[in-house]
């Protein structure tokens, strides 16, 4: 699935890259639209970190030449393993040399492996090789790995996995409009419903806004304090001034700052986010 495009997909991208180098062949990248989770659990809550624009945007950004998106359809999820090389990989895509991770299975029921891959490259005229798995700290990347750090607000652990900032891109849509009367206005931005968001509280962000980025600091959450019900992500960028409406901009989350709070007034809700404030200025001042 390629989801999250994180170090240990960038190291099957480097070998990639290199063979095809080597080779006089293109680097291209086979992948699913919907995720195979949806497909046999239509009722699982999963979120993913890549929209399709996003993964297509970072695989071109790392060198992959071609993206192949295969449709995860009845017709799809019912070819063996064996199949899926003669007709998918060989037939379709002309594979000269392939590269598949460390656990990586394929087929109905996982019938398909490396050792199946093996077995068929000489007949079929391909060459295959494994890579093992990257590791980060003595532990094994893992999209899985990196949902969890961001469910559980530990910002800095997945952007270290990912290898950058994790972001979100959205359209700016009109809010309740309440920071402006505070002295926090804020851009409420539209999400991707499948786009994992992290967990509720206060973060420090980039925010890229036609090509240019702005410090932030960004809500994820229901606003609390004003009994607000709906979830939302709302960004205050400092330093621009400007109308936003109907505009896509890209938020980058650096660090946590800390969790959803519900504070009895409006006057302690503004003491923090100038407090929030604060330390993203010293955030990225140190970052400099």
């Amino acid at each position: 699935m390629f989801d999250g495009v994180h170090l240990g997909h960038q190291g099957l991208i480097n070998g990639l890259k290199h063979i095809a180098s080597e080779k006089g062949l293109e680097p291209s990248i086979l992948t699913f639209w919907p995720h195979p989770r949806l497909v046999f659990n239509p009722n699982e809550p999963l979120k993913l970190l890549n929209t399709i624009q996003e993964k297509t945007d970072l695989l071109q950004k790392f060198g992959v030449q071609n993206l192949f998106l295969q449709s995860f359809d009845e017709a799809f999820r019912n070819l063996s393993g064996e199949a899926f090389v003669r007709e998918i990989l060989v037939k379709t895509l002309n594979v000269k040399h392939l590269i598949i991770g460390y656990d990586h299975t394929f087929g109905k029921n996982k019938s398909g492996n490396f050792q199946l891959l093996q077995q068929l490259a000489p007949e079929l005229g391909f060459e295959v090789e494994q890579k093992e798995a990257i590791n980060l700290n003595n532990a094994n990347i893992s999209s899985t790995k990196i949902r969890t750090a961001l469910c559980e607000g530990n910002i800095l652990d997945a952007n270290e996995m990912l290898g950058y900032p994790y972001p979100i891109t959205g359209t700016v849509v009109h809010g309740k409009k309440l920071g402006r009367t505070i002295g926090f206005p804020t851009a409420n931005i539209a999400t991707d419903p499948l786009k994992l968001l992290p967990k509720k509280g206060a973060y420090i962000v980039e925010v890229l806004i036609e090509g240019i980025f702005y410090r932030g600091m960004l809500s994820v959450g229901t606003n609390p304090t004003v009994n607000g019900e709906q979830l939302t992500v709302e960004v205050n960028i400092l330093d621009f001034n400007g109308d936003l409406y109907d505009k896509e901009i890209t938020v980058k989350f650096r660090a946590f700052l800390h969790e959803e709070i519900k504070f009895e007034n409006l006057d302690q809700l503004i003491e923090k986010l100038k407090d929030d404030q604060r330390r993203t200025e010293e955030f990225f001042t140190l970052a400099q």
